[in-house]
């Protein structure tokens, strides 16, 4: 029988080190055995942007790139977009499991009693211009909260974190829609217990002078869709700033705030807001083959194709897809929908994408759903920050108790200069 190990011979010193192989990965620090001398550092392995390091164990998601496999705790995306809602899946994300009803209940009943907060926020918020992005304005009122709660700073008391997981899941949508709401000069709306996570969401975006905001069920259920897609996805980069951050023990608020300061990145975040500039200057079905080919010639990118983990279509661009074309029937049709078919008709056809392996992602359709409801693509983002929240908190609980945790701390290779002698202003030349 084959042994678990990978066997190095450094040719330098013509010595041989057995190192072992745990899950298909060798740890790092093995390979600092391999020295040429006692005061040697030891081999350190190189990889920019870690695209070929786990930085940690999980058991939350699961992605295979190759097959377009997407698991929550086990679950396949397309079964709990089907059948579930996006509280559920939080608490999935959380907790393991998919809760029982009373289990529910109780969630659902947290979550709905902590979706207002403090006056003073509010106050906060209107601080800003009016032209102030609702990205910055969440990232900022977030990390503000963590002087509002300063037990959360008890993070190892479970009690404790789990009052922040229901403040946070449940302020986020209250921020992002009081942040939408400054940025277009309305009232603020205050949440209403008496409806859904998202129809909630809707009527703190949306309600005019209406006594009873009465969200389309419809709109409702794509946004929920839409939650439960973005809710997590393994170690992006925002997950690895939540981690990072929160490796160094800080309340969980000033780590969300860290995290949103990632995924407010236009490789990021801001991806589907890409997708849209890129169909708007596209402009009509008949200029398409000349944007393929200047895109083939390197002259410009096909955003919403591709992506750094997924080598075959993008599980939630099918789901997506789909909801889409809902959307439209109750909205009408987003303009820019036949130019999206007709781009991913002609680059799946094509050789050149072909090879590259390079299919739509969740960002290609989203934007078009959001732009279709009436949204501003500054808000795009932000709709990405309030289901990925559910999945952050997961990641930093799991990383908190985890038994190999240490602060992070890279290292790096320095190319500097070597050590050299203070030279006076009077005598530099």
């Amino acid at each position: 029988m084959a042994k678990e190990t990978l066997t190095i011979t450094d040719n330098r010193t013509g010595k041989t080190y057995e190192i072992p192989i745990n899950s298909g990965t060798i740890r790092a620090m093995d390979l600092r055995q391999i020295k040429i001398s006692e005061d040697d550092f030891g081999i350190m392995s190189y990889d920019p942007a870690l695209g070929n390091t786990a930085s940690c164990n999980s058991r939350i998601t699961f992605i295979d790139g190759e097959k377009g496999i997407l698991l929550y705790r086990g679950y396949p995306i397309e079964q709990l977009a089907e059948k579930s809602n996006y509280l559920e899946v939080a608490y999935l994300l959380l907790y393991g499991e998919l809760p029982s009803k009373s289990q529910y209940d109780a969630w659902g009943h947290n979550i709905t009693h902590h979706t207002i907060f403090h006056e003073n926020i509010k106050k906060f918020i209107d601080g800003f211009r009016y032209d102030a992005h609702p990205m910055g304005m969440l990232l900022s009122t977030v990390g503000a909260l963590s002087t509002f709660y300063p037990e959360a700073k008890n993070i190892f008391d479970p009690d404790s974190r789990k009052k922040q997981f229901h403040r946070l899941i449940a302020k986020m949508p209250t921020l992002a829609a009081f942040s939408y709401r400054q940025t277009v000069g309305l009232p603020y709306v205050y949440p209403d217990n008496d409806l859904s996570y998202t129809g909630n969401f809707l009527n703190m975006m949306f309600k005019m002078t209406e006594l009873k905001y009465k969200p389309n069920r419809v709109i409702e259920r794509a946004i929920d869709i839409l939650f439960i897609l973005h809710a997590d996805h393994e170690q992006n980069c925002s997950t690895n700033a939540m981690r990072s951050v929160g490796s160094s023990l800080p309340d969980p608020y000033s780590a969300t705030a860290a995290a949103i300061a990632a995924l407010y990145g236009p490789l990021h975040g801001g991806a589907n807001e890409e997708v849209l500039n890129m169909l708007s200057v596209i402009g009509s079905k008949d200029k398409i083959p000349e944007f393929i080919k200047r895109v083939k010639a390197g002259e410009g990118r096909l955003m919403g194709f591709g992506h750094r983990v997924y080598k075959a279509y993008d599980p939630r661009a099918k789901i997506i897809k789909q909801i889409a074309h809902e959307v439209f029937e109750v909205t009408g049709k987003n303009p820019l929908l036949e130019i999206a078919l007709e781009l991913e008709r002609i680059a799946l056809e094509d050789d050149y994408f072909i090879k590259r392996r390079l299919y739509p992602n969740v960002d290609f359709y989203s934007g078009l759903i959001y732009q279709s409801m009436g949204l501003p693509l500054s808000i795009f983002t932000v709709l990405f920050a309030i289901p990925r929240t559910s999945g952050w908190l997961a990641q930093w609980e799991e990383m908190l108790l985890d038994e190999e945790r240490r602060i992070v701390r890279p290292r790096q290779i320095y190319l500097g200069p070597d050590k050299r002698d203070y030279v006076s202003i009077e005598n530099r030349t």
